[in-house]
């Protein structure tokens, strides 16, 4: 199915916000090589290294730099892309950093869904709307069972509160300006990525490949904290799914929940311990909780019943396949190899199921 996806997006024009992001990089690295017509608008790359950079996507789509919350400007660059199908990444995506700069947090991720709903509102040729939020958006019970859809909306910190938040901007909208219009409208609830070029602070796989690279131990925080860790290409495909079905039938159009499968809902001590095994070397890992820490959830996992209802849609990398494939692109990486080739045989090899 993800080939005929591919076929799908060749020549379609598209705009992605948070294009220099984690996931923006290597969604738009799909895209190009699909053959699309790739317009992206972010802010300059949020890690160094950039993973954008590294990706070798200059010259091959037209790369905006601007701020989610400038409405002008957002507005003005998406009129000149004229794209048929947006998808919305941009946000401010770090837990620990909403509680240190909660207003910020919510002006790129609540304002800044609004700013792109209201881009659209005056597009004539967007057919095809997703916003990217998390998993975090759900009132966290810390139950054992998946998080459906309907369950109510709620995160309890700044970021996770304020997708939740984007999330209800995204059904207003969709109620009171989208009923009658031929555009297609959804979100996608993701669960933690990982893979290779994720360079950010305070995750987990990024803390990992930084202590490898160093040659010391790993200092884990929260190594009983369990999480529906999958590697990044399983929610992208997803995402071009939903953007792409919807794109031809609105019936599609919804709310979607993108997670793996129960198995591979670990704990970030058994994510770090698979990690130092297939990393080798000799690396290992050590629990460092901090006193007065800020609020993390302890459990969390997704019910995906409807994405695979809806698609026929099933997670294809185990959390064992991830770490591998995330470490296979950090050596890459750390050798200064290609990594444009490097990314395409992986999304190749995603491809091959």
């Amino acid at each position: 199915m993800e080939q005929s996806v591919l076929d799908f997006y060749r020549g379609k024009r598209i705009f992605v916000t948070g294009h220099t992001g984690f996931k923006g990089s290597w969604l738009c690295r799909i895209l190009v090589k699909a053959g699309a017509v790739v317009t992206g608008y972010s802010l300059p790359a949020p890690t160094h290294p950039s993973l954008f950079e590294l990706a070798g996507l200059d010259g091959k789509m037209t790369s905006m730099i601007g701020d989610i919350r400038d409405r002008d400007k957002l507005n003005t660059a998406l009129q000149k892309a004229e794209p048929e199908i947006v998808f919305h990444l941009a946000a401010q995506p770090i837990v620990r950093d909403s509680y240190k700069d909660p207003a910020y947090t919510y002006e790129t991720n609540v304002m800044g869904t609004v700013n792109i709903l209201e881009g659209i509102r005056s597009s004539n040729c967007v057919r095809s709307f997703l916003n990217i939020t998390t998993d975090k958006v759900y009132q966290n019970r810390e139950w054992v069972w998946g998080y459906r859809e309907d369950e109510p909306l709620d995160g309890y910190d700044p970021y996770s509160n304020s997708k939740s938040c984007s999330e209800l901007v995204t059904h207003s909208y969709l109620s009171s300006f989208f009923q009658d219009k031929n555009i297609a409208i959804s979100t996608a609830r993701a669960g933690n990525v990982i893979g290779g070029g994720d360079f950010a602070n305070d995750r987990i796989i990024p803390d990992c490949v930084r202590a490898a690279q160093a040659g010391r131990e790993i200092f884990v925080r929260n190594p009983q904290s369990t999480r529906p860790y999958q590697h990044v290409l399983e929610p992208l495909f997803a995402y071009l799914m939903i953007a792409w079905r919807q794109y031809e039938d609105k019936t599609f159009a919804g709310w979607y929940n993108v997670g793996p499968d129960d198995c591979d809902c670990v704990t970030t001590g058994e994510l770090v311990e698979i990690f130092c095994q297939t990393w080798g070397n000799g690396i290992s890992w050590k629990n460092q909780a901090e006193d007065n820490a800020p609020h993390e959830a302890n459990f969390l996992r997704l019910d995906c019943s409807k994405l695979k209802a809806a698609f026929g849609w099933k997670p294809r990398w185990h959390i064992d396949e991830a770490i591998c494939k995330t470490v296979e692109w950090s050596r890459v990486w750390l050798a200064e190899g290609d990594i444009p080739t490097e990314m395409d045989r992986e999304i190749e090899k995603y491809l091959e199921g």
